[in-house]
């Protein structure tokens, strides 16, 4: 939890909840599931969350309500973008019914504030947000907490944003459609860690007849529209990162420019391209020089192996998160969805 933050598209992180579990690819190099087992494994907050393996620590599927952080957004009174459980998962298998009532709570009451709540359990996110009483059982949770309730203006929620983790094709397609049947003003992707290429334009194209024809396409966080509202592309860094493709990046922003979805690019990671051979040598003749003179650095191919053969093949040298920098093609990609008026209890 801090009031500040140096993930690139947030402004603070509220961990009101800790612990998760693997599910997928984009899971094993966890930044959060390594603290908890490394750092932070003493800290109550995070104590017994992970097990030791020869891989390094590893989530036990053990989840905590952190009651001191609860309303920490309460404190905070100049608007933030907040990334919800930051280490953890809201959605997590093993967290209560009513641990997710008294977040949603929270926010709904924290309203000068904007949430961005990230999850690879998007079915379960869809089944509780689309609960019928999901806004009687808010009223009621907030009068437990204040001893009185005042009327939400708007839902869902205008200060709620809901994406959802997508690495690599196959978790893309699992995860999306659940996504886009989700109530909520804003959705949103993040494809951090890149894993493979990666084709979502059908989710981003507008899916409304509501909005006028000039509007198209649909304006964001329009109620009828479910296609998605904003892209995160990110590369893996850390120990064991492993490395992303400039073309996966390349498309997704291209993606997002054909329909006009704003695009965020977070970094690159721990890996750099040094050499491309299919532009600097169509005779393949330094492929060894090159390879000599990054002997950390991979080969990596269009479809993302990590062999010399293939279609568009780079090399790419390990190097800090800070020497990869988040340019794109010389650019800093910024896109956001615009900040709404949150509804108000």
């Amino acid at each position: 939890m801090a009031d500040k933050s140096a993930i690139e598209w947030t402004d603070a992180t509220w961990n009101p909840i800790t612990g998760c579990s693997v599910v997928s690819p984009g899971c094993t190099n966890c930044y959060a599931m390594k603290l908890a087992g490394t750092r932070l494994k003493k800290i109550d907050s995070r104590k017994g969350l992970t097990r030791d393996t020869k891989a390094g620590p590893v989530w036990t599927g053990e989840v905590r309500l952190n009651k001191q952080w609860l309303y920490q957004p309460f404190d905070w009174k100049k608007p933030r973008r907040i990334f919800v459980c930051a280490h953890g998962d809201l959605f997590a298998e093993n967290v209560p019914d009513d641990w997710i009532l008294d977040v949603f709570t929270v926010m709904a009451a924290a309203s000068h504030h904007t949430y961005q709540v990230l999850t690879k359990r998007t079915e379960r996110m869809r089944e509780f947000v689309s609960r019928r009483d999901l806004l009687d059982d808010i009223y009621t949770n907030w009068y437990t907490f204040s001893g009185g309730a005042r009327e939400v203006q708007s839902w869902p929620l205008h200060n709620v944003w809901l994406g959802t983790s997508t690495e690599d094709q196959k978790r893309a397609d699992e995860r999306l459609p659940d996504l886009l049947s989700t109530p909520a003003k804003v959705r949103f992707v993040s494809a951090e860690p890149l894993l493979g290429p990666l084709d979502i334009s059908k989710y981003l194209r507008p899916l409304c007849d509501r909005c006028p024809p000039w509007e198209v396409p649909c304006r964001i966080g329009c109620e009828h529209c479910t296609r998605l509202d904003w892209v995160i592309v990110g590369g893996e860094s850390g120990p064991g990162a492993r490395p992303m493709h400039p073309a996966w990046a390349r498309s997704l922003r291209d993606q997002c420019a054909n329909n006009r979805v704003p695009f965020f690019f977070k970094q690159w990671g721990s890996f750099q391209q040094v050499y491309d051979r299919q532009v600097e040598d169509h005779d393949w003749r330094r492929c060894d020089i090159v390879a000599r003179e990054t002997p950390n650095g991979q080969w990596l191919n269009l479809a993302g192996g990590q062999g010399f053969h293939g279609e568009s093949v780079v090399r790419v040298d390990r190097v800090s998160k800070k020497v990869a920098g988040r340019l794109l093609d010389g650019i800093e990609h910024n896109g956001m969805p615009e900040l709404r008026e949150a509804a108000v209890l």
